[in-house]
């Protein structure tokens, strides 16, 4: 990963802590004595290079409508394929490998009950691959800052 010394203080600066306010990106582009302009270049640059993929909050789970983590069943030649299929809904926003029979997952979001089932029944249809929802029991906080 070939980044700049700006490229990174703006992602591992901003990882906490983002501005609660009107003007985030400007709150940000202050700190960094650039301006908001360029922080949103920036910003776009770096989802276009394959980067970043959002920029935005995480959430507990079903606070702010429904979530589910998905566990799928597919062919070691298939999962390329598949994987960009699910990553393709809006609701969801990575997926990864396990070793494992079901070896591809993902966590689902959708604004209720009926949005959740709704995306599934999509990836089900465009994949051909049943999903198995493995809903959750206990929740555990996982700091997702990665500084770079």
């Amino acid at each position: 990963m070939d980044l700049t010394t700006l490229e990174k203080d703006l992602v591992n600066g901003w990882q906490k802590g983002f501005p609660l306010v009107a003007r985030p990106y400007a709150r940000i582009a202050d700190a960094l004595g650039i301006s908001e302009e360029r922080v949103l270049e920036i910003l776009a640059g770096l989802e276009a290079r394959g980067i970043l993929s959002r920029v935005g909050a995480i959430v507990a789970p079903n606070t702010l409508g429904a979530s589910s983590l998905v566990a799928m069943r597919v062919a070691r030649d298939q999962l390329d394929e598949v994987a960009a299929i699910v990553s393709s809904e809006p609701g969801v926003n990575h997926n990864y490998e396990r070793e494992d029979n079901f070896n591809l997952w993902f966590v689902v979001t959708a604004p209720d009950a009926d949005g959740l089932d709704a995306t599934l029944a999509r990836i089900e249809a465009r994949t051909g691959h049943a999903t198995l929802r493995l809903p959750l029991q206990k929740a555990y906080h996982i700091d997702l800052g990665f500084a770079l």
